[in-house]
């Protein structure tokens, strides 16, 4: 043990304190100062290391004080000047636009999809365009120019909202039930045909229904029965001439033995009706007209 002496004195006093036999040394020697120093040296080479690393992600990732590389963070929001972004995860964003030279691309291996979501996170719309088929689902579809409605549907109807719709298969256009419009018209220098090849065609209006060829001729032809019914006018055939080309033609009989054969009469007026056949024509002694 080490040996102390403590010697006291007085205020006034001059004789000095002993002093002590032993000396403590405070610091850390041996191999502890050396353990010490490796890690020091240790602590600055992964120091080092990582301002390295820093300073190469920043020259690589183009970071400035803008934003990074050709992504410039504005008060707008993030604007990409030029080049090409790629998304690994989903991109949720407000809006995106386009630079006004220049249109917007969106382009995926697989497929793009766009997903509408209301306050409950459920998907209200959707649009998915794949490389065979383009999908949609929403309660209701509007394409729309400015302000006027080109083409609207929903679970309801369908409408059509331009001045003029134009179909251009070589088969042309084909309805599974019936069809309301107020005009029907074929392009120039072609034929308007409307066809039922199984069943009936009906057209029917409440104030009558108008046939017109401006250049040609107007030919309906049936497999049954042709009926031209109006159910309070008339039926008018208004040409220079009227012919009926393929009427069976009776046997002269004699008068007042018509052996149920009828001749049709044509009046001034136009009004067609029939009359009892004979050996002359009986239409002049008929007053049907």
């Amino acid at each position: 043990m080490v040996r102390e002496q403590y010697v006291n004195t007085t205020q006034d006093s001059s004789v000095p304190a002993p002093v002590p036999d032993s000396i403590y040394k405070i610091g850390i020697y041996g191999w502890r100062k050396r353990c010490l120093y490796l890690f020091v040296l240790l602590l600055i080479i992964i120091l080092t290391v990582n301002f390295a690393l820093t300073i190469w992600i920043l020259r690589v990732m183009w970071f400035n004080t803008e934003g990074m590389g050709h992504l410039k963070v504005t008060s707008d929001g993030v604007r990409l000047e030029d080049g090409e972004s790629e998304f690994l995860f989903p991109l949720y964003a407000q809006e995106i636009h386009s630079r006004e030279d220049s249109s917007l691309l969106v382009n995926s291996s697989e497929n793009v999809t766009l997903n509408a979501r209301n306050e409950n996170n459920d998907v209200t719309g959707s649009l998915s365009v794949g490389p065979d088929v383009a999908q949609g689902n929403a309660q209701n579809f509007i394409i729309s120019s400015n302000t006027k409605t080109l083409f609207s549907a929903d679970d309801k109807e369908v409408v059509v909202g331009t001045d003029k719709l134009r179909v251009t298969g070589l088969e042309g256009a084909l309805f599974e039930h019936s069809v309301e419009t107020p005009l029907l018209k074929a392009e120039p220098f072609k034929d308007l045909r409307l066809e039922s090849p199984t069943r009936s065609l009906s057209m029917d209006a409440p104030k009558g229904v108008f046939v017109k060829a401006l250049a040609g001729n107007i030919e309906a032809a049936s497999n049954m029965d042709f009926l031209l019914h109006s159910s309070e006018g008339l039926v008018i055939l208004d040409a220079e001439t009227v012919r009926l080309p393929n009427l069976p033609l009776g046997q002269g009989g004699v008068s007042g033995n018509a052996q149920g054969l009828y001749e049709v009469c044509v009046c001034p007026s136009g009004k067609l009706f029939l009359s009892k056949a004979g050996v002359t024509s009986t239409c002049s002694e008929s007053q049907e007209c």
